[in-house]
């Protein structure tokens, strides 16, 4: 009954390192995800992070010299469960009193073809941050009729939930434990443009 664990991971995030150029988009907070699975018992179990914010300093043509941090407010986390987030709240796993936030910043992206990248950045979960790399994938930019233009990324990779020091299981009689330890996550972004490229 005890999940989520990592993020954000995430959330998560999506990251790409900084150019003069570099257009600055700003999450959209409603039509942003940051969601986990992990294993429970015989089954896999979803949640989510509601509050979640963050930049991307993006240049398409350069890649390598974007940017991006995010921030996962950790009290935000939803599995449909209130006793069981209230738990995930708790010492036993993200200990929001003492670490009331997930975060990632990103230090390099290296590009794998026009719209995909491993983005290597710092996550900090817990209050332990490790570096990870995750692949990140540029669904393109539109402009919109009012002015608006939106761009769009994706990222989905795995992390074991004990490097950040969230521990608790529950040894199972007939053997096995309650949780698994790696934890899947998922983060599909819409941004808007805030700061346009320099011409």
């Amino acid at each position: 009954m005890h999940l989520a664990k990592s993020l954000l991971c995430g959330v998560a995030l999506l990251a790409l390192p900084l150019a003069a150029d570099a257009a600055t988009y700003k999450i959209n907070k409603p039509h942003t995800m940051a969601t986990y699975r992990i294993r429970h018992f015989v089954s896999n179990v979803e949640g989510r992070f509601d509050g979640i914010d963050g930049t991307i300093q993006f240049d398409p043509k350069n890649a390598p010299a974007s940017n991006v941090e995010f921030t996962v407010d950790a009290k935000s986390v939803n599995s449909g469960n209130p006793n069981r987030d209230n738990d995930l709240r708790g010492p036993g796993f993200f200990d929001t009193d003492r670490c009331p936030t997930l975060t990632f910043k990103s230090t390099k992206v290296a590009v794998k073809d026009a719209s995909h990248y491993d983005v290597t950045g710092d996550l900090t979960m817990r209050c332990v941050t490790k570096q990870v790399t995750v692949p990140v994938e540029y669904l393109g930019t539109q402009k919109f009729p009012d002015g608006k233009e939106k761009a769009g990324f994706e990222t989905e990779f795995t992390v074991d939930r004990k490097d950040y020091g969230i521990n608790w299981n529950q040894t199972l009689d007939q053997g096995g434990v309650m949780l698994g330890d790696d934890v899947k996550i998922h983060i599909a972004v819409e941004a808007d443009l805030a700061t346009p490229a320099a011409k």
